[in-house]
């Protein structure tokens, strides 16, 4: 059903889609100062995973019925999406976020 597809993907490289759950939907109106502080160095950290080519996008989503935070990862499979997810500082605070990921078809950029 898929096949259409397979002439956008990048035969070097597979992607995941990864959706990072906060402790809570409201997180965005209501960031105490210390989830500011592990927000920042997660935001950093992907934007180090950016430069380095790991990441092609990332960024926060304001849905509202719970805000969350979306990226798209090149990996070699999943075990490195789960180590790449496991040295993220928002984990890493053991503040209640938690990761989820599936791969990708294809990512057309």
């Amino acid at each position: 059903m898929l096949e259409w597809l397979a002439g956008y993907a990048s035969p070097k490289a597979r992607y995941y889609v990864c959706r990072l759950i906060p402790p809570r939907p409201s997180i965005m109106a209501d960031m105490t100062a210390d989830e500011r502080v592990v927000m920042k160095a997660h935001s950093d950290y992907w934007r180090d995973k950016l430069a380095a080519g790991a990441v092609v996008a990332f960024g926060p989503v304001a849905d509202p019925s719970g805000a969350y935070g979306i990226g798209f990862v090149a990996a070699e499979d999943e075990a490195a999406v789960c180590a790449f997810e496991a040295g993220d500082p928002a984990i890493k605070s053991e503040r209640g976020f938690h990761y989820e990921h599936a791969p990708m078809a294809a990512l057309v950029f």
